[in-house]
């Protein structure tokens, strides 16, 4: 492995060293290394003075780590111009060829420019960090705990690959910086979302949940260095002169993915919706483990978030359900598209979520209602109420279409953002996307949507007459 990285970092040090040759990459990093650390040193020194005025210490204690990490990610930001010019800007330039005629693959190729693009700001943000934390001691005599500095140090090199290997791909698969710079906002709002969420688990000072953020954004980062390699292809960036959309072309596509060898519906069902579900054998077995793995953290979270035990007995859950039967629009045809509406949007967004994700997050909002089963069922169990009994009356009627529907649309958006990490024979990136797509919606039209329905005809119908049984209503 060594021996086959060793290449690439030929190109990563020739890529450093013209970097640092030109004062428009030198400047801004030195700014936003010096400049920048100080303007949030003397923040920080304000802020301090002015809460300790009125008695609010704990806003410092919660804006100071939160600074940290803000002085942390400017500088790396730096490194999204850079990778963004990695591929397109030499094409642009000229200058490309001599470096695709080199002996290098195409992997080492990539990897050399992706290192490259996030030498300089790396460095540039560690400086920043140190000449903070020094100055934020001097003036106000604070210092981070180990943990949260090491965290800190972890989430300014996993956002920094993040954005880098995204950029790269971008860079990779576009024909013009122009081109290039517009689609950099698919890496700078997903960017700019997750640091407000880090802002509020700072703010709430739980820096335990940094641990899984860090986690996360390894896993996707992971995920799209493998996208970049799997569809790295030197010649296609040669050939590649202009970048159009065929949207005649891209429906054709779709559209025969999508029927396939099928004459009608029945034999669409039999060649084309089953031969999907086969393919889906993996990332199904993988949601089956999620749904384990939901059903196990919600549980674990009953002894953490206590619901009073006079809340508990079968007399007050009974009341309060049948007391609600009516606002939810139960025994209603209303409520059954209400409640089919609700769980096709909760899939549409784990989706479109999924799709910038690899289907990472995707997944994460399917865990959520499996999350809430396992909670309520250990949370009843504490009670004294048999756990078989609530799930029987609660969850099961309903839960034995809908569970189904979820792990298969869950396999589909996994499938799909596997699609796009894995290389793809004589397809290109937007051809074997468009497949996935067709298999998406095979799953989608033939199987979730019909579970969804018969499942909302249940949970409005069924589940609510056996929960007042059960419940000796």
């Amino acid at each position: 492995m060594l021996a086959s990285l060793r290449p690439a970092l030929i190109i990563t040090r020739r890529e450093v060293r013209d970097q640092f040759r030109d004062w428009r990459i030198v400047f801004p990093v030195v700014v936003l290394t010096l400049i920048f650390p100080s303007l949030m040193n003397f923040t920080a020194s304000q802020v301090v003075q002015f809460v300790d005025r009125y008695g609010a210490p704990v806003i410092a204690e919660r804006l100071i780590p939160f600074l940290l990490m803000v002085v942390g990610f400017f500088p790396i930001s730096v490194s999204l111009v850079i990778a963004l010019e990695s591929f397109v800007g030499e094409k642009e330039r000229r200058s490309i060829e001599p470096l695709l005629g080199s002996p290098l693959t195409d992997g080492q190729l990539y990897l050399g420019k992706l290192l490259a693009a996030m030498v300089p700001p790396l460095l540039g943000s560690f400086l920043g960090i140190a000449v903070y934390l020094f100055g934020v001691y001097r003036q106000v005599g604070w210092q981070p705990p180990p943990i949260l500095l090491v965290q800190i140090l972890l989430l300014t090199v996993v956002q920094a690959i993040l954005m880098v290997s995204g950029a790269v791909v971008i860079s990779a698969q576009t024909t013009s910086v122009r081109a290039a710079n517009l689609l950099a906002s698919f890496i700078i709002i997903p960017m700019a979302l997750l640091i407000q969420g880090e802002a509020i688990v700072m703010f709430w000072a739980t820096y335990s949940v940094l641990w899984w953020a860090i986690l996360g954004q390894i896993v996707i980062a992971s995920l799209l260095v493998r996208t970049g390699v799997a569809h790295f292809n030197r010649e296609e960036l040669l050939g590649r002169e202009l970048d159009s959309i065929n949207v005649r072309l891209g429906w054709q596509t779709f559209k025969s993915a999508l029927v396939g060898q099928a004459t009608s519906l029945g034999s669409w069902y039999r060649l084309e919706v089953a031969g999907t579900v086969r393919k889906l054998g993996l990332p199904i077995a993988a949601m089956l483990l999620v749904v384990v793995g939901s059903l196990l953290v919600g549980a674990s979270q009953a002894d953490k978030f206590v619901v009073p035990p006079e809340l508990l007995n079968l007399d007050n859950l009974n009341q309060g359900f049948v007391e609600g039967l009516e606002a939810v629009r139960f025994y209603s045809v209303n409520g059954v598209g209400l409640i089919w509406f609700h769980n096709l949007r909760a899939i549409v967004l784990a989706t479109i979520i999924g799709v910038f994700s690899f289907g990472v997050l995707g997944v994460l909002i399917l865990m959520l209602p499996m999350v809430l089963i396992g909670y309520f069922a250990a949370t009843v169990a504490a009670a004294g109420i048999s756990p078989v009994l609530f799930l029987s009356a609660f969850v099961l009627p309903h839960g034995s279409l809908e569970i189904p529907a979820m792990i298969l649309a869950g396999a589909a958006i996994l499938k799909m953002g596997a699609t796009l990490a894995t290389p793809a024979r004589n397809q290109t990136i937007g051809e074997a996307w468009l497949h996935s797509l067709a298999d998406w919606t095979k799953i989608m039209l033939g199987l979730v949507l019909p579970l969804l329905l018969g499942a909302a005809l249940l949970e409005v119908f069924l589940t609510p007459r056996l929960i007042v049984l059960l419940l000796g209503g």
